[in-house]
Formats: C-alpha cells, structure tokens, sequence
C-alpha cells in the first residue's frame, strides 16, 4: 500500500534524527536540539497511528461498518495533531521555567546537526505532502506537516544556537528562547491539523470545485435534466455521495431507476474517488421522457 509505505520511510528517518538530535543536544548542552530531537519522537509516535490507520482505513465495509472504515484516518489525525500541541506546551512550560538560569553555551558542532536535520525533514515533508494530495489521504498529510514542523523548529534551533555562541554566554539563554520558538510553530501546525481532521470526523462539506465536479458527471448522463440536494463527505482517502437527479416525470420505475444506475457508474469510475453513491430520483412534471 503506498500510503504504509512512505509512512514507513518517514518513521524510519525520524528515529535515526530523534537519536542523532538527542544525543548531541544533551552531550552539547542544547535545550532547543533536546526538544528539537523530542518533536522527532513525536513524529514516530504520529507516523505510527498513521500507519496502523491506513492499514485499518483499507478493510473493506462490513455489517458493522456499512460505510468502511476511512473514518480511522481522521481520528488518527486528530490524535496526533492533539499530542502535537500538548508536546509543544510542555517543551515551552520548561523553556520558559530555564530562561533565566545560568547555564553553560552549547557545543558548537550542534550546528552541524541541525544543518544536516533540516535539509533531511523539509525534503521529507515535501515528499510526504506531495504523495498524501496524490493519495488523498489526510492523515498522510497530516504526517507530512509533522515532518515539516520538525523542520522549522530545528531552523528555530540553529538561529538560537548561533547567537548563543556569537554573542556568548550573556547570550546563552538564546538556545532556550529558540525552543520556545519552535513550540509556537509546532503548536500552531498541531492546531491547524487538529481543525482539518476535525471537519473529516464532522463530515464537513468538500470543496466547491468537487460538488461541480459531480454535478457535471450526473448531468452527463443521458435522461438527468437537472441536480439538487447534493452531499459529500470524506471517509479516510475516499468520499461518499449522496445526490437527487431530477427525470422527466412521465418516466416509468424502471427507467428512472436505470438512470440512476448510470449515474451511480459514472460518479464510481470517474477520478473523484468515490467510495460509494447513492442516487434519489425526483420527476420533473415539466419535461417528457
């Protein structure tokens, strides 16, 4: 499965830079590359809800979930975009509590981790954000901003260290201030998340450019004069639809039911990626088969 298997490449990074980033802040007396290295935990931790969601995403529908279980995707989102901002304050909560304590410069080749840590994640995250779109999948989208995030935050990391180490020990406290930093950036992302997964559990209305789309699928079907009371809403990388045509009112059963099916079968083979549809047909008392 695609989605499993870029999440898996992300998590693999991850660990490699959560240890890297770890073991050189605290051997370098950085706070800001600690917490830096913690939001890459918080990555594996993310990309794997993300992994086991996909995987449980993709059963197929059963009597007990008629409608499949895509909904897992969102909830996993919702969960890591939550540990997100909770990460974030408890990294600040500390930062701010060190600030004015004295304390030691960090060592300078934490520089160098960083530089090397920023390159890796903002390709990583591009490369995740690009195949979540491809695959319409949230939660892989989600993972891409984690991966992104980390980004910033070792950016934020970089700046504070190198004006502790330009500016010297009056200046220590950068590398905390640059933690700080980071937490903003990292709970803002987590809250922005929180909100798009959010509307997925709360079948939130797609896009406008998609109900066009649908609409001009169902009027392409040879009898359909016309659309109304069209709903979509996402489950995992999939959408459901729910849409009244409107046919000439002297159509028999049969034939209004016919084109109904067409519909439906236009709407599943179309590039939309449409799970299932469901299609009511109402007459139109003033056009005649």
């Amino acid at each position: 499965m695609r989605g499993a298997r870029v999440t898996l490449i992300g998590m693999a990074i991850s660990v490699v830079l959560a240890i890297v980033k770890i073991g050189g802040g605290l051997v370098g007396q950085s706070h800001a590359l600690i917490a830096d290295g913690v939001e890459s935990l918080l990555d594996v931790f993310g990309s794997s809800l993300v992994l086991g969601s996909l995987r449980y995403a993709s059963k197929p529908p059963d009597s007990k979930h008629p409608y499949g279980h895509g909904k897992a995707e969102a909830l996993a989102s919702l969960v890591t975009a939550s540990a997100l901002v909770l990460v974030s304050l408890a990294i600040a909560i500390q930062s701010i509590r060190e600030i004015h304590l004295p304390r030691s410069l960090p060592a300078p080749f934490t520089l160098v981790i960083l530089i090397i840590v920023v390159i890796v994640k903002e390709l990583l995250g591009r490369f995740l954000l690009r195949e979540g779109r491809d695959i319409h999948s949230r939660a892989v989208e989600t993972d891409a901003w984690h991966h992104r995030s980390d980004a910033f935050t070792s950016l934020a990391a970089f700046i504070g260290i190198s004006l502790a180490l330009w500016k010297g020990p009056a200046w220590a406290a950068a590398d905390d201030w640059a933690a700080l930093f980071a937490c903003v950036i990292i709970g803002y992302n987590g809250i922005a998340l929180f909100g798009g997964a959010l509307d997925d559990v709360m079948d939130a209305a797609q896009p406008p450019v998609v109900e066009t789309r649908i609409r001009e699928i169902a009027m392409s079907v040879p009898g359909v004069s016309g659309t109304h009371n069209l709903r979509v809403r996402r489950s995992g990388m999939l959408l459901l639809v729910d849409l009244d045509v409107i046919v000439a009112g002297n159509m028999t059963v049969r034939e209004g039911h016919e084109i109904a099916h067409a519909v439906k079968e236009a709407l599943l083979v179309s590039d939309l990626r449409i799970l299932n549809v469901l299609v009511h047909v109402e007459p139109d008392e003033e056009v005649q088969a």
